[in-house]
């Protein structure tokens, strides 16, 4: 069996296997390099670690898994093999719909099986690739996953690879693509054990978890290697579609070709290799278009980045927030709706009071609005906030209309299609008892700073909160959920149907709006959207056309459209009157 490891730092190295050491020796072209041919050749399941320098016996860093958890020994994976399994060309991002789910929360079990079991769910709704939260080992049974370790390797109690691999074999006979979360920004701070096999990390630069990964510095040409392996091996060992990347904007790096680029060109080379499209969307905090350009253009090539200030400014208008982030969004929210809409993004150049300073830049004239996801709610905006609570019924009504019919690439969050009443709350499991009270300190001591009671934040660590997270099942058969889940299903399938609500031509996106009366009308083509944020029913200048969907029962016979209160609509044709505020 060749064992292989990169531990510049180390002057000998040993591979353990089934507790037996073997020496390693230096490889005499790869520097830093050790390799070894050592023990039985045990095959899938065949345990093995390295000890570094005479120390512990160590995981593997490109371990492919860790039945023990983060600290224990690593296992050998027989490649994977797809036998029995139907082809799969993939499913490009335009056009998609994205549907962003937790194993551990999307079922009480917190399984990849349990969770392959309610893709036809997600099948029947109508959308097109389910977004997978990350699932690399981290400390205990449940977490969010983004404190993960062992950046090759599947958190065994999801399931392991072979449950990831039956997952997504699942997904690709419902027609969804798979699309997985990962963080190459920092390591969780349990299990994490990089830094003693070479300078994965620098001081150099210093992000919020503390010291940077080593983008830049000496020894950082083995860590880019190790980081975009990682990502080539989880698309094709798991046949995945793309993969999201988690807060672009902390990955520091200083040299000439940035790591995002040299990762997406390694990416675009693996489509080309087995056929399929591929991508890679951004989470970035920068507002800048050349996240997403062309390589060509000067770019850095990836293939989409979310879009908070469409988030920020679709918040305020349903739930009235003015603090923190939501400050210049609030002030004017259908104003900012509509810039976003029409302009891709609010903040492009102008200034943030929330950062003190002027922040983006502008979107770029006829770039594709099918590079901004859009969205109403996601992992973070309601994990993150104190209670974890989501938006109400009504107000995903609203936000639905506005989501699904954008010229952005849609994206929900899981159990939003029904409006689920359980909320999203931060859960942790670490096993190490100083850790645990340093987060669920933190954790009160945060919120408690924006006027929260101390004692009304969930504990991180009570298995109750997870529990409190996760969706219950019995409710979208159930009324009010019923209506609202056949709304987006309503909604998804228009977008589908009507090629003007899938293009994603901002200019050809017009949003007339009226601030006080809470209104606003969005043309897009041929067709109207419809949204009455007030409690009352509202006239919009909009007059004829044939609904083609509406949230609530519409008056018949009117001059103009009518709308009751907190209710959306989608029109074909009809002409637009005089009134409100015009942009696009």
């Amino acid at each position: 069996m060749r064992y292989e490891v990169w531990a510049p730092l180390a002057g000998r190295v040993e591979v353990v296997v089934d507790g037996a050491d073997h020496p390693m020796r230096r490889d005499p072209v790869r520097e830093g390099w050790w390799t070894a041919d050592a023990g039985p050749d045990g095959g899938d399941g065949q345990r093995y670690a390295f000890r570094l320098d005479g120390g512990e016996p160590l995981p593997d860093p490109r371990s492919r898994r860790q039945p023990q958890g983060p600290d224990g020994p690593s296992a050998v994976v027989a490649p994977p093999t797809w036998a029995g399994t139907q082809p799969w060309h993939g499913r490009p991002l335009a056009g998609a719909v994205l549907y962003e789910l937790h194993v551990g929360t999307f079922t009480r079990e917190g399984t990849f099986d349990a969770a392959a079991a309610r893709l036809g769910h997600l099948a029947a709704l109508g959308v097109t690739h389910v977004e997978l939260l990350p699932v690399c080992p981290f400390p205990g049974t449940h977490g969010w996953g983004y404190d993960g370790v062992s950046l090759w390797a599947v958190h065994e109690p999801y399931g392991g690879p072979a449950g990831l691999r039956r997952f997504v074999a699942a997904a690709h006979r419902h027609g969804l693509g798979v699309v997985l979360d990962v963080v190459h920004n920092h390591l969780g701070p349990s299990g994490n054990h990089l830094s003693r096999f070479g300078p994965y990390f620098t001081d150099t630069h210093t992000t919020p978890w503390g010291a940077a990964v080593n983008l830049d510095a000496p020894g950082s040409d083995e860590v880019r290697a190790y980081l975009v392996g990682s990502a080539l091996a989880w698309i094709r060992d798991f046949r995945l579609d793309g993969l999201r990347l988690d807060a672009v904007h902390a990955l520091v790096d200083t040299r000439a070709v940035h790591f995002l680029e040299e990762l997406s060109r390694a990416v675009d080379a693996l489509a080309h290799e087995v056929g399929r499209p591929l991508f890679l969307i951004a989470e970035s905090d920068l507002n800048d278009p050349r996240t997403t350009a062309d390589r060509e253009a000067g770019g850095l090539g990836l293939h989409a980045q979310w879009s908070d200030d469409f988030h920020h400014a679709l918040h305020t208008a349903l739930t009235g927030e003015s603090g923190g982030y939501y400050a210049d969004f609030a002030r004017a929210p259908l104003a900012a709706l509509a810039r976003t809409l029409s302009g891709g993004f609010f903040h492009d150049g102008s200034h943030s009071s929330f950062r003190g300073r002027g922040h983006g830049r502008p979107w770029p004239a006829g770039a594709s609005g099918h590079r901004l996801l859009g969205y109403a709610q996601t992992h973070d905006q309601i994990g993150n906030r104190a209670l974890g609570d989501r938006l109400t019924a009504r107000q995903l009504t609203l936000a639905a209309a506005l989501v699904l019919t954008s010229p952005f690439t849609p994206m929900l969050f899981m159990g939003e299609e029904w409006g689920a009443a359980t909320a999203w709350q931060y859960f942790t499991d670490h096993p190490d008892p100083a850790l645990a009270e340093a987060v669920r300190t933190g954790r009160r001591r945060e919120f408690a700073a924006h006027g929260w009671d101390a004692a009304e934040i969930p504990d991180p660590q009570d298995p109750a909160t997870r529990l409190r997270s996760c969706l219950d099942w019995e409710e979208p058969e159930r009324a009010p959920h019923d209506r609202l889940l056949a709304w987006y299903r309503t909604l998804i399938a228009l977008r589908r149907a009507e090629p003007d609500l899938g293009s994603p031509d901002l200019a050809a996106t017009a949003v007339t709006y009226d601030e006080a009366d809470g209104w606003l009308l969005v043309r897009r083509g041929s067709l109207h959207v419809a949204v009455n944020f007030a409690d009352v029913p509202r006239t919009l200048p909009l007059h004829g056309g044939e609904v083609l969907a509406s949230s609530a029962e519409l008056p018949h016979g009117e001059a103009a459209l009518t709308l009751p209160g907190w209710t959306a609509a989608v029109l074909r044709g009809g002409q637009a009157l005089r009134g409100g505020a015009v942009r696009g």
